[in-house]
């Protein structure tokens, strides 16, 4: 399938990876409206960019991109994602400073499971584990207390 975008990127792709600094994320998702969706609601995150192929989010000093499979097609990737019902298998997206109480109760309200509530942990944060629309486990948490470790 062919990109769905309509007009102009808000800018181009050899600018936007030139501007990239440090670790990425990049997640291969089903559909991108339905991804941000989950983002904004639980995770709080704001939207840089996003049309019907591709978006950047931005929350709690971080930045990641959302690509639609259909413009992985040609892609090496599309391999690892191909039929997958649940993706990023081991993997925890975790958001330092995002309100795990917060987002737990944002999930619950729009009907995403949470596979464990809003704990303070030994390892000095408080944290809840939420499943999005794609299968990815996303972590919203806070540090706790003044021993952190």
């Amino acid at each position: 399938m062919a990109k769905l975008r309509v007009g102009e990127p808000w800018m181009s792709a050899p600018d936007y990876g030139r501007s990239l600094r440090g670790l990425t994320v990049n997640l291969l998702v089903a559909d991108v409206a339905v991804a941000v969706t989950f983002q904004t609601r639980v995770l709080g995150a704001s939207v840089r960019y996003q049309d019907a192929d591709f978006a950047v989010l931005h929350g709690y000093d971080a930045e990641w991109m959302l690509h639609a499979d259909h413009t992985y097609r040609d892609h090496p990737m599309i391999g690892a994602v191909a039929g997958l019902e649940a993706r990023g298998g081991g993997v925890e997206l975790r958001l330092h400073g995002c309100d795990p109480d917060r987002a737990e109760a944002a999930a619950r309200s729009h009907d995403y499971l949470v596979l464990d509530g809003a704990a303070d942990k030994p390892h000095g944060l408080r944290e809840v584990f939420i499943v999005d629309p794609d299968g990815y486990v996303w972590v919203p948490d806070l540090a706790t207390g003044s021993d952190l470790a």
